[in-house]
Order: structure tokens, then C-alpha cells, then sequence
């Protein structure tokens, strides 16, 4: 077997399964995304299809537009965002195509099963997951946001304010909550189709 190489990369830059950001936003800041995520509409979320299937994802959604009242979220998750991919994934991104989602996974049993973010509906590729904590992690047990990281799943940190970051091709999920209520803040960021 021989290997013939096209091009020799650049630089070498490691992937982790994901990476975080903490305090990027204050506590205040946290308590306001909240309230702006709970005066929108609230609905069943729904899968790929846009269907709603309680197997595979039991919580409720809003959808944060941007605006002048919602800028601040999303201008400091673009930047966070940019700092990350660039130091870690070096994807190419032009930025946010969707609105975020706000979501709340209410009770014994709210969850979201395996899953990728790839965004079927999407007018663009989703290429960056970000995914921040709402809740204080002793608001609620369970309710893990775990990576699959190759031979296991990798648990991220429970920390309010936390962001995570992964490529939207990236196997997760939110295990089931088992008592109280676990809110968080997902957005995506897109780009060119991947080639």
C-alpha cells in the first residue's frame, strides 16, 4: 500500500471533542436570557423532520430573534464562537443563519436522545454548535450534556453561564432530567458546504 499526499496541511491544529468558555456572560446577563427566552412562544420541540417525537426529545422552545433587546447575546456568542473555532476547529464560518434557541427541559424525563446538529432545514450548513447552561446545576438533576468523544461519551461541566462548542456533525445528547428544570441556550453558526 503506498500514500501519496496532495498537500501538506499548514499547521496542525487538535480537535477535542469540545471545548468551553466560561463567564462570558454575567449573572445579570444570564437572568435577562432568560426572561427574554420564556416572553417568547413556547412550544413542543420538535427533530430534524420537524416533527415531535417524546422518544427521542421531550422539552419545550422559544426562538430568539436578533434585535436591538437580544444583540448582546448575539454578538458575545459570535465572538466566543470565533475565538474557539479559531483556536480549535478552524471551520469556515460566515455566522448565524437561524434564530437561537432557547430551551427548557421541564421534569422527570425531559430529554433529547442522540442527535447531530447538521440542520436539514437550515438555509445553510450548521457547522459550530454552541450550547450555554441557564440553569444553577442545583436547580435540577440528570439532564447531562454529553459528547460522544469516540469509545464514550464525555460529559460537559454543569455550570451556569458555561459555553460549549462542538462541530454540528458532532454525536450528542441531553440525558434525561431526573427531578427539577434544566434550561439552556443552543445556537449555530454556518457556513459554505463542506467540501
Amino acid at each position: 500500500m503506498s500514500i501519496f499526499i496532495l498537500a501538506p496541511p499548514p499547521s496542525f491544529i487538535e480537535q477535542p471533542t469540545f471545548c468551553t468558555w466560561r463567564q462570558l456572560f454575567s449573572p445579570e446577563q444570564l437572568d435577562e436570557i432568560v426572561r427574554i427566552g420564556k416572553s417568547l412562544r413556547m412550544d413542543e420541540a420538535t427533530i430534524g423532520d420537524g416533527d415531535v417525537d417524546p422518544v427521542v426529545r421531550r422539552s419545550t422552545t422559544s426562538w430568539i430573534p436578533h434585535n436591538q433587546d437580544t444583540s448582546f447575546i448575539y454578538e458575545s456568542l459570535g465572538w466566543c464562537a470565533r475565538q474557539l473555532n479559531g483556536q480549535y476547529y478552524d471551520l469556515d464560518l460566515f455566522g448565524f443563519v437561524e434564530d437561537i434557541q432557547f430551551t427548557i427541559y421541564d421534569g422527570v424525563g425531559a430529554h433529547y436522545d442522540w442527535h447531530v446538529d447538521k440542520g436539514a432545514n437550515s438555509p445553510s450548513p450548521r457547522k459550530l454548535s454552541i450550547a450555554m447552561q441557564l440553569s444553577d446545576p442545583g436547580d435540577y438533576e440528570g439532564g447531562n450534556l454529553e459528547v460522544w468523544g469516540g469509545s464514550n461519551p464525555d460529559v460537559v461541566d454543569k455550570e451556569r453561564g458555561l459555553v460549549a462548542c462542538f462541530p454540528a456533525y458532532t454525536l450528542h445528547k441531553v440525558a434525561p432530567v431526573t427531578s427539577g428544570v434544566r434550561m439552556s441556550l443552543v445556537a449555530w453558526l454556518a457556513g459554505p458546504r463542506f467540501r
